[in-house]
């Protein structure tokens, strides 16, 4: 909002000497005879200056108008404020809303991504869901290349467990073999002599006695 001090180039505690000056700088200016070809435009740059010399040349009237400006002022600025405070609460509410939106679309995808289908199913699931044409695409592309990336990296953990499994099939074995008991420590036996007879071993189908009985025909 241009003041009278604006219009004559001057600041609003200018002198009365410098508000004369100026005006007549202005006026000099905006003179119809000085502007050939712009007359309409000039003619009325000229009246403004002329109005606000009129007002602020004179020492009452301009404590009016810096009254009524000052009041003018006041209630513009506080209209300004409210107006801003009501639209930087009107987007704030919007951002929340568009992003409310978007979480919304990418559990959508991701649960369409979860059970197979294509990155075309996911772009039409969204559209078929308001979803804008580029905020669609975004989500089902990067939603998309997220479950490739979580396949192949499944598939390398399980390429790489079966290189694993070929490389060492002893170790794999041995560790799933269950532990055996430590025997306990034998006493040392007397020699035997030609004399002594062997002593009987009780009757069992161990491992040993199967082997024997069959190679050599012998039963105990």
């Amino acid at each position: 909002m241009a003041t009278l001090y604006a219009k004559l180039g001057v600041s609003q505690d200018a002198t009365s000497e410098e508000i004369k000056r100026a005006y007549r700088k202005a006026a000099m200016k905006w003179h119809p005879d000085r502007n050939a070809g712009q007359e309409e435009v000039a003619r009325a740059a000229f009246q403004e200056i002329k109005d606000a010399y009129a007002i602020l040349s004179d020492d009452s009237q301009r404590k009016v108008y810096d009254a009524v400006y000052a009041q003018e002022m006041r209630q513009y600025e506080a209209l300004e404020r409210r107006q801003r405070e009501v639209e930087a609460a009107r987007a704030r509410k919007a951002k929340a809303e568009a992003e409310a939106k978007y979480t919304q679309m990418v559990g959508v995808a991701m649960r369409y991504a979860d059970e197979g289908h294509s990155r075309d199913v996911l772009f039409g699931v969204l559209l078929g869901r308001d979803c804008d044409a580029d905020v669609a695409q975004r989500i089902a592309d990067s939603v998309w290349a997220l479950q490739q990336s979580r396949y192949a990296a499944q598939a390398g953990e399980s390429a790489d467990s079966a290189d694993a499994d070929r490389a060492d099939p002893v170790a794999k074995a041995a560790s799933s073999r269950e532990p055996v008991a430590e025997d306990a420590p034998s006493q040392p036996q007397p020699a035997a002599t030609k004399h002594d007879k062997p002593a009987q071993e009780p009757r069992s189908a161990g491992l040993f006695d199967s082997l024997w009985q069959g190679f050599f025909g012998i039963r105990s």
